[in-house]
């Protein structure tokens, strides 16, 4: 199954809550840079956000919560979403990882687990990759 059919059976309003956090985090640091309103911009196209949604959502991201999501794998790359979002800047700051690994447990993972893919994911973002590659990576025993 490719990304776009992917995304195309998720809820509108899941996509809309979960671009909600991903603008969140962009924010998160002050004011959203250039680079990471370029990608918030790809993401709003992925998702199918309307330019008025994105202006609404612009305005007051945290007001879309997050729903839990049964299947390991969308929460993973709602993870990876956010991982890409936030490592935009090359870096993970305590308020970001506090946040994603809310939001993660938000998803559904148990705090726990969310604190072991937040590791692993911390490792793997130090380099370029693909969704398949990190899938892979966390999904395995290895650390």
């Amino acid at each position: 199954m490719s990304a776009e059919d992917f995304y195309e059976n998720i809820r509108a309003s899941t996509k809309l809550n979960h671009f909600a956090n991903l603008v969140n985090l962009a924010a998160i640091d002050g004011d959203i840079k250039p680079i990471e309103e370029k990608l918030l911009k790809r993401f709003s196209k992925k998702f199918d956000v309307s330019k008025q949604d994105y202006e609404r959502i612009l305005e007051n991201p945290a007001s879309f919560p997050v729903y839990a999501i049964n299947s390991k794998t969308q929460r993973l790359e709602f993870l990876f979403d956010l991982l890409r979002i936030i490592y935009v800047d090359n870096e993970m700051d305590e308020t970001e990882e506090f946040l994603i690994l809310k939001y993660a447990v938000g998803l559904g993972f148990s705090e726990d687990h969310a604190l072991e893919i937040i590791e692993k994911s911390k490792k793997l973002f130090e380099n370029n990759f693909s969704f398949d590659l990190y899938h892979h990576f966390i999904e395995s025993e290895d650390f």
